[in-house]
């Protein structure tokens, strides 16, 4: 009676994944051969675990026919390095002030430490991942950070040299377009070079909003720590347009942290990202569910 209870569990078991599966197959459809810009937040990597799901999901999408561009963060990772190393960390408008031996550590860190784990990952749940960096063959062109209006309302933040942190002016897609086409995952840590040769730590989410940009990806999305994006009440809000996004922004309903993901997001779009979606990293096959489901997951801005 026993062995009857557990075939028929593990024979549900099986329908419901086989349901998942047939669910799953128009949208594997929907994007083969599509390219797909990750933003892989240093915050949503937390936990060696979550490191090894998103790797997983992300071999999946490459077997499932989509081209996964993967864009990744570290700044708790580089904020642990540089406690470590006794070099004060000090941020103005969300923003890290990068001296010289902090962008060493910086490049140390995101090149040496974070790029090289996804990569390693990656690969041993059977996708092809190559390790780059955005100085690499001059992919990403940048220039020095300066604010700009609106951004801050403190004269005195605006006053305020970041020192090399930088922005993306050009987007040399080549090499990544000869991963893509070569089957493999490129994996991008976000350090620019000026067209002098100075070394610049740029924003991940803006560094993977303009190689999402130069690509023409079909979505970008990027991953964090939050939900997404919250109304109000603070209920998450599953689908939103560019002007609404705009108008929140304006009378304060959205604010902090997510105003430059989603000002990425927005630029993304004008540009011919085909859609953007703040994911909570977090969760388990997020990247998967997001993609491959029809309740999506996390805010999609269209």
């Amino acid at each position: 009676m026993e062995n009857t209870k557990t075939n028929l569990t593990k024979a549900s078991e099986w329908l419901n994944n086989a349901d998942i599966l047939t669910e799953a197959l128009p949208f594997m459809q929907k994007y083969a051969g599509l390219t797909i810009v990750i933003k892989y937040g240093g915050n949503a990597m937390s936990e060696s675990s979550s490191i090894q799901s998103f790797c997983e999901d992300v071999a999946l999408l490459k077997q499932s026919g989509l081209h996964p561009v993967i864009v990744h963060g570290g700044g708790p990772q580089i904020g642990l390095m540089l406690e470590k190393m006794g070099i004060e960390t000090r941020f103005e408008g969300g923003m890290r002030i990068t001296d010289k031996k902090t962008l060493e550590v910086v490049e140390l860190v995101l090149c040496n430490k974070v790029n090289k784990e996804i990569v390693t990952k990656i690969n041993k749940a059977g996708g092809k991942a190559v390790g780059i960096s955005g100085k690499d063959s001059s992919m990403i062109i940048a220039k020095k950070y300066k604010w700009e209006n609106g951004e801050s309302d403190s004269k005195e933040t605006k006053d305020i040299d970041l020192g090399f942190v930088g922005i993306p002016i050009s987007i040399n897609s080549e090499m990544i377009n000869d991963l893509i086409e070569n089957d493999f995952v490129p994996v991008i840590a976000p350090l620019g070079i000026s067209e002098e040769g100075i070394t610049y730590n740029i924003n991940a989410d803006t560094a993977a909003g303009a190689i999402a940009e130069s690509l023409k990806a079909k979505r970008l999305l990027i991953l964090t720590d939050v939900q997404g994006v919250l109304n109000s009440e603070n209920n998450l809000i599953e689908e939103i347009e560019k002007k609404e996004v705009e108008s929140m922004i304006k009378v304060g309903v959205i604010s902090g942290g997510m105003i430059p993901k989603l000002n990425t997001c927005i630029h993304a779009l004008k540009k011919g990202v085909g859609a953007a979606v703040i994911v909570d990293g977090r969760n388990k096959h997020a990247v998967l569910l997001e993609l491959f489901t029809e309740h999506g997951s996390g805010t999609l801005i269209r």
